[in-house]
């Protein structure tokens, strides 16, 4: 199907750039129920049986107390493509998140980050792949650009702290509107997750901005990640990159208050 063309195209070219999958991997896909983590894993299951490397391929949930819907269909899919999944019910950040909700994000993140790595060390992962698409790498881009003041996104590839696990992100270079139309075309068993900080006001405005700007300008998400992978830094503000080296006997005095 085209679909699927695309989609192995895409993300082949990903783990190629980046070299995320190497020969003997195990690569444990973070399944969040949802379409772009659920494509990940059909991509990643489909290369596994293509790709001139051998790597084994598994699957965990850490639930937080956020499913809308029954993961039992889940289980059943997984059970039908014969993959290993583990699902973890992360009660301790739960009774957490319940108690200090004005802190419900970040300590989200930070045990769901604990959680993860344990069922990663379980499963005898040395990979842990999630499903970021390039929707969600363009509007980190300007998040950080618009809200705080840094230009960064977030990384295709990188490790744990300790680097016990590499981190990847092999939808880098795949649209939302792609994953939407594989997992609705594979029949894969979406289980809505009901965290408002996805639908918070500035991703909201992003979206927005993204659909109306897009209206315009149907290249926009690629032009965004061909920039993130093609930056000119003596062309920004950085001191750090730019040539300031006063101790020419051509350079400017340096002024200073007297």
């Amino acid at each position: 199907m085209d679909l699927e063309k695309s989609l192995l195209r895409k993300v082949g070219e990903a783990i190629h750039r980046f070299k995320m999958i190497r020969d003997g991997d195990r690569v444990a896909v973070a399944l969040s129920g949802g379409k772009d983590s659920l494509t990940l894993l059909e991509a990643l299951l489909l290369l596994q049986e293509r790709a001139p490397v051998e790597f084994g391929v598994c699957a965990f949930t850490v639930e937080q107390g956020k499913f809308l819907r029954p993961v039992q269909p889940l289980r059943e899919y997984l059970e039908k493509r014969n993959v290993a999944w583990t699902y973890f019910r992360d009660k301790a950040s739960m009774r957490l998140i319940g108690d200090q909700p004005e802190h419900g994000c970040d300590l989200c993140s930070r045990y769901r980050r604990r959680a993860v790595y344990e069922v990663a060390r379980h499963l005898g992962a040395n990979v842990i792949a999630f499903g970021h698409t390039a929707d969600d790498f363009c509007e980190a881009f300007l998040r950080n650009a618009m809200f705080t003041g840094r230009l960064s996104a977030l990384p295709a590839v990188t490790h744990s702290s300790d680097k016990e696990f590499r981190l990847i992100r092999p939808l880098v270079f795949v649209s939302e509107e792609l994953t939407a139309a594989y997992a609705a075309a594979k029949g894969a068993p979406v289980v809505p997750c009901g965290c408002s900080q996805k639908t918070g006001t500035v991703r909201r405005l992003l979206r927005d901005l993204f659909a109306q700007v897009e209206q315009r300008h149907p290249h926009l998400k690629e032009c965004l990640l061909s920039a993130m992978g093609n930056i000119e830094p003596e062309r920004l503000l950085d001191p750090r990159f730019l040539d300031l080296d006063t101790r020419r006997k051509d350079a400017f005095r340096v002024l200073t208050e007297s």
